[in-house]
């Protein structure tokens, strides 16, 4: 394939502006909205086959089924979700004054900002792409996308995408790499969505900061599972390794590391393995099923976590095949009880390794937890109420799937955002149409109101005053 031409870096500017200039001249109404989502729907549905293939392309081969679900499935049911929810949403919304401002009157309205600015990763590039740019024309703004220079196939399938859905005054792409990104995020948006690592979102934010652009960051971390006394092991492997290995880890809420009774750490392990062998061959062969490492760069990140461990003699247990660095090929690998020093428990993961290690109490795991940096992701596993309800109280994480994984993501009337390192701010469904309009507050005044007698000399209105003060 050709290489795809990057977006000259002196066209970003003119670009938002004729953006803005048409938003200006013509505010979207319900109707354009509308018609606009129910356009990129019946085109995304239409092509759904071809954007498998073409992301497969990128990743050296991908799951089509992983594909259809995580960035076809979850794409159509967001915006199903806005399309159903659009007209009330628009609706002004009335609030009461209070007697001290009667008879004014007063409403919310939410109206849209201007032009938003997105900035999309690689590991879901098509979901993680439409998902904000469709709650974005939902709220009536046009839109700037930059999706990842690392899915470069992918990334010209959505330029032609929207270029066939969108005027191009009103949806606009920017394709390159770290210098048209850097570029991008200083522009002057009326909002920035920006999906991707912690150590790039405090790039995108100190970037936007000179132009005070409020920025949705949506990073990652270290996301537990915290597997309780109670619950059945065999239960929870199987969810934890559908949340794990779905794309081969590269989800920014796959579970990172999983804390366990240490009784029960073999079992685990065991469950573990049962369940790879069940999905993929006990001597790894359903190799159509499992996604490849994005790049060798990524490939080699994983592999020095795996070179690490083994300096420090972690034991490593291989769950089923082995290494393919030619393909990109990494199997589910399990790292016992590594040292909180090692890399693979400094950093966030992003691949098929998973640390497993063994708690004494539930207040040990706990504060293990609490003692790191907030999660994206947070996973207890128990069937008692009293515990789920401690844990849910004790820790703080960007979302919660309790007893499952992953999940939390796809409920479009739950909005997604991180907390603290994991991300700033929230989106999907009203959470992200709200997130990217104005709360307009308007208060109306009445012909006749004692606020008119509110003016010097006060001592003509003192028994007015003494009645609002009490």
């Amino acid at each position: 394939m050709d290489p795809i031409p990057s977006t000259p870096v002196n066209t970003l500017q003119p670009t938002l502006e004729r953006l803005r200039t048409a938003w200006q001249a013509r505010k979207p109404d319900y109707r354009q909205r509308h018609d606009d989502l129910s356009r990129l729907r019946a085109n995304l549905k239409r092509r759904l086959d071809e954007m498998a293939r073409i992301i497969a392309s990128d990743y050296g081969h991908r799951s089509p089924d992983e594909t259809r679900i995580a960035d076809g499935m979850t794409a159509l049911n967001e915006i199903d979700h806005l399309l159903k929810h659009l007209r009330s949403w628009m609706r002004p919304q009335r609030v009461g004054v209070g007697w001290r401002f009667w008879p004014g009157s007063a409403q919310v309205r939410t109206v849209p900002l201007g032009v938003v600015g997105v900035i999309a990763p690689w590991n879901y590039p098509v979901n993680l792409a439409l998902i904000p740019l469709a709650t974005a024309i939902a709220a009536g703004n046009h839109v700037f996308l930059k999706p990842s220079e690392h899915t470069p196939r992918t990334s010209a399938f959505l330029r032609d995408l929207l270029n066939s859905t969108f005027p191009e005054d009103r949806v606009a792409i920017a394709l390159g790499g770290p210098e048209v990104g850097a570029a991008f995020s200083a522009l002057p948006f009326d909002h920035l969505v920006f999906t991707g690592s912690t150590a790039v979102g405090r790039k995108v934010m100190a970037a936007a900061a000179p132009n005070l652009t409020p920025v949705t960051l949506e990073l990652g971390g270290k996301s537990p599972a915290l597997v309780c006394d109670d619950y059945p092991i065999e239960k929870a492997a199987a969810r934890i390794a559908t949340g794990k290995w779905f794309n081969c880890g590269q989800t920014c809420i796959a579970p990172d590391y999983v804390l366990v009774p240490k009784s029960k750490r073999d079992a685990l392990v065991a469950a573990l393995r049962k369940e790879v062998h069940q999905r993929y061959g006990e001597k790894f062969e359903n190799l159509d099923d499992y996604t490849r490492i994005i790049n060798a760069g990524q490939y080699a990140r994983l592999r020095g976590y795996l070179d690490d461990a083994r300096v420090r003699k972690v034991e490593r247990v291989t769950l089923a095949g082995h290494s393919d660095p030619d393909q990109r090929v990494m199997p589910p690998t399990l790292l016992l009880d590594p040292p909180d020093d090692s890399l693979v428990m400094q950093d966030e993961i992003f691949g098929p390794l998973l640390p497993i290690k063994g708690y004494r109490t539930l207040d040990e795991a706990i504060a293990y937890i609490n003692a790191r940096e907030r999660p994206l992701a947070l996973y207890p596993f128990s069937n008692d109420r009293a515990t789920v309800e401690r844990i849910l109280k004790d820790i703080l994480a960007g979302g919660v799937s309790v007893n499952d994984t992953l999940f939390h993501f796809a409920i479009t009337t739950l909005p997604f955002g991180g907390v603290g390192a994991s991300g700033m701010g929230a989106y999907h469904a009203r959470a992200g149409f709200d997130a990217l309009s104005k709360q307009l507050p308007v208060f109306r005044q009445a012909g006749f109101t004692g606020g008119d007698r509110l003016k010097p000399p006060y001592a003509k209105a003192q028994w007015l005053i003494d009645l609002i003060v009490r």
